[in-house]
């Protein structure tokens, strides 16, 4: 049996709780849901505007992947959780340009899930979560 091991790395947001950035058993690779907290200050940034939000959230969990030995490429899945369901189009906008430029080219994109919910923080209006395998 694989150990199971917490992914940590200051590139991306401490935890605000019980919880680690990621977590790797074997091949697996899961990471945490992601908001668009500044990894330094550990403020949140961009607010009101989804598709600023979008694209750190989504280094966030990059950097995350990368601390666990992954990459953009690896992941199997993506879920987003949007506070509005109005911003569809524009988080739809960023997500499809970052996974163009970190997905090697000939590799199919993740799968994704999107949900319209309410995140944990007023300011959030984008959360992201990934489950990737690891070569």
């Amino acid at each position: 049996m694989t150990e199971k091991l917490a992914i940590r790395t200051d590139a991306a947001p401490a935890p605000a709780h019980a919880f680690p950035q990621g977590v790797r058993r074997g091949p697996l690779l899961t990471v945490s849901g992601q908001g668009p907290v500044d990894p330094a200050s550990g403020e949140y940034l961009h607010p009101g505007d989804v598709k600023a939000q979008t694209r750190r959230t989504l280094e966030n969990v990059a950097a995350i992947l990368e601390a666990g030995g992954a990459t953009v490429g690896d992941v199997m899945a993506l879920r987003v959780y949007l506070a509005d369901r109005g911003d569809f189009a524009a988080m739809n906008e960023v997500y499809e340009a970052f996974l163009a430029e970190k997905t090697p080219e000939g590799v199919p994109f993740p799968t994704r899930t999107t949900v319209i919910c309410t995140l944990p923080r007023a300011e959030m209006l984008v959360e992201v979560d990934a489950l990737a395998y690891v070569d």
